[in-house]
């Protein structure tokens, strides 16, 4: 056997000048799970740390305890802010009325209330600065920012509100053992369990 038969050609998608839409995103064949859209460009996500995966959980169980049946809560759904931009939130809570059956694969911005994002070492600048200005830009009210903190191991949640004047967040504070705001329903849920032991 030589080299040659033995390696593998990936044939990568060679863009359109204008950048790849929406419509793009959900048609284009055999694109990696959780392939998001930004400014027009696909971005593939890195496999994901056992923090983050932990975390997700923790925020998913936690707001669906928490929230009532006007809500629904959302793992890893992509949320279309415009023609050229697809993120997929990692937690997103919804309208319950945005929810149209088990074939959905994505929402309008106007129907997300919250949009959470876990950081990872390859979604750092997407989460603390791009994602956070187009969810804002898109009108999404509430967004949290999950960082895991260097001493304990345990999340930071970064708490933010929409402006509706300037369109932008305004950061409302960290959290640590415990998020409880009252925003954008009343929700309560205990971090401390989402350490690395877990």
């Amino acid at each position: 056997m030589t080299a040659e038969s033995v390696q593998h050609r990936v044939q990568w998608p060679v863009p359109p000048q204008d950048g790849y839409t929406v419509d793009d995103l959900f048609t284009l064949p055999d694109l990696p799970p959780h392939t998001e859209l930004i400014d027009g460009s696909l971005v593939f996500v890195s496999p994901q740390r056992r923090f983050h995966f932990l975390v997700i959980d923790l925020l998913v169980d936690g707001l669906r305890s928490c929230l009532g049946p006007d809500f629904s809560v959302e793992r890893e759904m992509t949320v279309v802010l415009d023609r050229r931009n697809g993120p997929e939130p990692d937690v997103s809570v919804v309208r319950a009325d945005a929810v149209t059956g088990l074939d959905q694969t994505s929402f309008e911005a106007k129907d997300v209330l919250l949009a959470v994002e876990v950081v990872s070492p390859d979604s750092e600048s997407r989460d603390r600065t791009t994602k956070p200005q187009k969810y804002a830009s898109a009108g999404i009210p509430h967004y949290w920012r999950v960082e895991q903190d260097g001493t304990t191991g345990r999340p930071l949640i970064h708490v933010y509100e929409l402006d509706p004047m300037t369109q932008r967040y305004v950061h409302m504070g960290v959290q640590r053992d415990q998020i409880k705001v009252d925003k954008p329903a009343a929700i309560a849920i205990e971090l401390v369990r989402a350490d690395a032991r877990s």
